[in-house]
């Protein structure tokens, strides 16, 4: 099992790196490279939404992983900070209310 990350994964990381610091960008990739031996220990996004699709994904502090399993590759498909609506941004599914939008003018 290997580790391959998307291009805008591997951009994500490098800007991440200005303002979070090598050691959070250490953490994170340190435990991505952990799911070579257990690439199925995280939850499945189809079991959270209950819509089909391959992904799952790894919480590690403040950032979301998604990722998918490709015979022996883990395929890192993109990263979020979980102050972002990376449900929508991913799969077009909102789970913010209108009324929560409007009121912090989202």
């Amino acid at each position: 099992m290997r580790i391959k990350y998307s291009p805008d994964v591997r951009e994500k990381l490098r800007q991440m790196r200005k303002y979070v610091g090598q050691n959070k960008i250490s953490k994170i990739t340190k435990s991505i490279r952990g799911l070579i031996g257990a690439p199925y220990k995280c939850p499945a996004v189809e079991n959270m939404l209950g819509v089909s699709n391959p992904y799952y994904f790894l919480h590690v502090e403040q950032y979301y992983i998604f990722y998918r399993v490709e015979n022996d590759i883990v395929f890192i498909a993109d990263i979020y900070n979980e102050r972002e609506d990376f449900m929508w941004k991913m799969f077009g599914i909102k789970l913010r209310t209108q009324e929560s939008q409007d009121y912090w003018g989202e």
